[in-house]
């Protein structure tokens, strides 16, 4: 039996969309056929040619500017989300930071505050704003883009490991609590990946080129960005109709 991804019909709203992973993401989510909300916080150029992109496949797709850690603005994207599309269908979960790499102990509180706020509490105040609405769409998906941070909890790393720890705590209950309403949560961890934050990791350990570390990489390869998005496309499709409240590693087999 061949897998038929197909998601026409559905919306998908993607925080962090114009690069990267979320990118790659929305991409291919509109490949299969989804309109799709392109969330972004400060590169408006990158999150156009997204839409851009997105529009010459003939899907719908639209950008939207803001700071999904503030609760008002995170109200706001998805009041404007839903008004435009209708509905949403797929949340996903993508926006990111890093942090300083810093030890506990010499870690400036703001710091963790603002990583926590990005990762744990904008996933809470979109999942608040719109899995109410999803409850009436037959079926509905939240992806969470976490890390194999969470995994390996490596030393220097205490907030975004904290920040990540709280998104899949967050999305582990979401799944529970919202199963009767055809309402499934993913949680989907990347290792090392060929982004600007993965290259950013590559050079704290002494790479000047992400490839570099490609001999010791699973498959000879590090992760790309479309490794991440073929995921999730399964996971909020009909190609999937089981799988709920998991966390998949997308790193080659190392976590």
């Amino acid at each position: 039996m061949t897998l038929q991804i197909s998601l026409t019909g559905r919306v998908a709203l993607v925080t962090g969309g114009g690069r990267g992973i979320g990118r790659a993401i929305a991409l291919q989510l509109a490949s299969a056929g989804a309109d799709v909300a392109v969330n972004y916080r400060r590169d408006g150029a990158a999150a156009q040619d997204t839409v851009a992109r997105i529009e010459a496949m003939g899907r719908r797709a639209r950008a939207y500017q803001a700071a999904v850690d503030h609760r008002d603005e995170a109200e706001r994207l998805a009041e404007a989300v839903l008004q435009d599309f209708g509905a949403v269908h797929i949340l996903v979960n993508n926006a990111g930071i890093g942090s300083r790499g810093n030890s506990v102990a010499d870690t400036d509180p703001t710091e963790l505050e603002r990583v926590l706020g990005v990762h744990a509490l904008a996933p809470f105040y979109l999942c608040r704003s719109l899995v109410p609405g999803m409850r009436t769409l037959g079926r509905g998906d939240v992806v969470m883009i976490s890390s194999i941070a969470t995994r390996t909890e490596s030393a220097g790393s205490a907030p975004y490991t904290m920040a990540k720890a709280a998104m899949e705590a967050l999305g582990r209950t979401l799944a529970k609590e919202e199963q009767k309403h055809g309402i499934r949560c993913h949680i989907v961890s990347p290792g090392l990946t060929d982004t600007e934050m993965g290259r950013r990791l590559a050079r704290a350990r002494g790479s000047e080129d992400i490839h570099e570390l490609d001999s010791s990489a699973p498959f000879g390869r590090v992760g790309q960005p479309e490794d991440v998005a073929a995921l999730v496309a399964f996971l909020v499709s009909d190609a999937n109709p089981y799988v709920s409240g998991q966390n998949i590693a997308v790193d080659g087999g190392t976590a």
